[in-house]
């Protein structure tokens, strides 16, 4: 499995932005997808993560009532929209996918820049 993530780039306080994530390969193996960040000196953290059927949601408590992960199963796409985005959401921004059948691989993408500034 191969995932692409592209929408980043740098925005003012406020603003919003829409993060793509495009998955290839073995697709039909991958379960929960999501959306994790990662800030310079700081640890990868999640930010969003939705089930393969786009059915159930869960969103770290930061980003709850700004952010919304959506997925498109038949296009192998997910998709990260984000509003009322502050300075502390500067990261890169990395793409992610489990396997469904044991040993769950993971997979990540490249990750993408989101500057936020103030």
């Amino acid at each position: 499995v191969q995932l692409v993530e592209s929408g980043g780039g740098l925005v003012q306080a406020g603003g919003s932005l829409r993060l793509s994530c495009a998955a290839s390969g073995n697709t039909y193996s991958i379960n929960v997808m999501g959306w994790y960040r990662q800030a310079p000196g700081k640890q990868r953290e999640l930010v969003a993560t939705i089930t393969s059927a786009g059915g159930i949601t869960n969103y770290a408590d930061s980003v709850k009532g700004r952010f919304t992960i959506s997925r498109d199963t038949a296009k192998n796409m997910m998709y990260l929209q984000m509003n009322s985005l502050k300075p502390e959401d500067t990261a890169v921004y990395y793409c992610h996918a489990q396997g469904r059948v044991p040993p769950f691989p993971n997979y990540w993408g490249q990750g993408t820049q989101v500057t936020v500034s103030s």
